[in-house]
């Protein structure tokens, strides 16, 4: 008599493990991308008095502010793979002290070429901090877990200018104070936070679950089994190392779409200040009027990503959101009434936040190890070169055209193209990812 075939074991129900591992990380590293971000943003309040006391043309201030990105640029793949070999604890903290104190240090720029040293070493320090966050992930969120964490991280975008940008326009009421001018003022107050944290990570974060001494050994395990099982699924499919990340032309795809979407978020965030500063308001209602798109978009990143994680795709949810940006960025070049004006500009700052809370779970759905680490960092790295054409190419029109409506004409062209791209290339993944038991 044959012996029956045992039964499959259960499927390990890891949601209360998650829901421990989400709370012990998601915090913290959601208040040091706020600081991140607000650390690469401020320089647009520092703009309105920094451009006059050191005689900056428009020209000039957007290529020194959107040099930080070239700086990113260069330095993102080779941190993301020192990241892989050293661990996060080690190397995030690295990144988080360095840039503080490059961002501290920018209070001291003289000129034109200072300023613009300045930012390039600043992004050359923080270069691998957001693509080593969502390699991060990778290591301790399996499937849709990754797309929760990740969304959850992304809120510290308009979090950083729903706090920073009130703060930024009371900072620069500092002037004077001390014998420091305002915006010297702010670029110490808001960069010395990076240093502390980055402190904190050596204490706070745990390179993987095998590491964290917070999970006992069974939710190690279990958690540990899930991510080999998911990565195995990975690797067959599209394999893990540099090459497959740089042989695979979905890669790049992805690259271009991000860099269409940063020339527009970075774009419009770095010169929203001095836009606002246009209608005739105070600094500190510039800083609360800046501030006002962000928390608004906080509320609807949210809502578009559960709304994207439910859905049988994500790629209509990534397309709909950036092509709304492109057509709300149009229609406020379009008027020269400040309320209409911000009332677009609302809605394109809520398109690009959206699509940025759906648009990461696309590449971090099939790349896995070595390819994950260079992929991740190749899409960022090439993404924020939107980041340096973005604030530079505003500065120039306007400075030729005395104008912000055809600098904001050909950012929503741009902007346009990346949905166009991203709705063309369709999701290398496939289906939304599910659970591996």
């Amino acid at each position: 008599m044959e012996s029956e075939a045992a039964p499959a074991a259960p499927a390990v129900d890891i949601t209360p493990t998650m829901t421990k591992v989400m709370r012990r990380i998601i915090p913290f590293i959601f208040v040091c991308y706020v600081v991140s971000y607000l650390d690469r943003i401020n320089v647009g309040f520092a703009g309105l008095q920094m451009n006059r006391d050191l005689g900056l043309t428009p020209s000039q201030f957007g290529w020194g502010a959107g040099l930080f990105f070239l700086g990113y640029f260069l330095c993102e793949i080779p941190s993301n793979l020192m990241m892989q070999r050293v661990g996060a604890r080690l190397w995030i903290a690295r990144i988080m002290i360095s840039w503080g104190l490059l961002s501290t240090f920018t209070c001291l720029v003289t000129g034109p070429v200072s300023f613009s040293a300045m930012r390039l070493l600043l992004g050359m320090a923080e270069a691998g901090f957001t693509p080593g966050v969502y390699l991060y992930f990778t290591y301790w969120f399996p499937g849709v877990w990754r797309g929760r964490a990740t969304a959850a991280f992304l809120v510290g975008i308009p979090v950083a200018n729903m706090i920073g940008s009130p703060i930024s326009g009371a900072l620069l009421t500092m002037d004077g104070f001390g014998g420091l001018a305002g915006w010297q003022w702010l670029l110490i107050i808001e960069g010395l936070p990076a240093v502390l944290l980055g402190i904190a990570c050596l204490f706070v974060l745990s390179d993987g679950p095998n590491e964290a001494k917070w999970l006992d050994e069974n939710e190690r395990r279990n958690l540990g089994a899930q991510l080999t099982a998911e990565q195995a699924a990975l690797t067959a499919r599209h394999g893990n190392t540099l090459r497959d990340a740089f042989a695979n032309p979905k890669v790049f795809v992805l690259a271009l779409v991000n860099f269409c979407g940063i020339c527009g978020s970075l774009g419009v965030g770095l010169w929203l200040p001095q836009i606002v500063r246009g209608f005739g308001v105070s600094y500190v209602a510039v800083g609360f009027i800046s501030a006002a798109p962000y928390a608004l978009g906080a509320v609807c990143m949210l809502l578009w990503a559960r709304l994207a994680n439910r859905a049988r795709h994500r790629l209509w949810f990534v397309c709909g959101a950036l092509a709304t940006a492109g057509v709300a960025l149009s229609v406020s070049a379009s008027f020269s009434a400040p309320l209409a004006a911000m009332l677009a500009l609302t809605v394109t700052v809520v398109g690009i936040l959206s699509f940025q809370a759906t648009y990461w779970a696309i590449p971090s759905g099939f790349l896995t190890g070595r390819a994950a680490a260079a992929g991740l960092a190749l899409i960022v790295s090439i993404g924020n070169l939107g980041g340096f054409v973005g604030p530079y190419m505003i500065g120039y029109l306007r400075e030729s055209t005395k104008s912000f409506s055809t600098p904001l004409y050909v950012l929503s062209a741009i902007v346009l193209v990346g949905a166009t791209v991203m709705f063309l290339l369709g999701d290398p993944a496939g289906d939304k990812p599910k659970e591996i038991a």
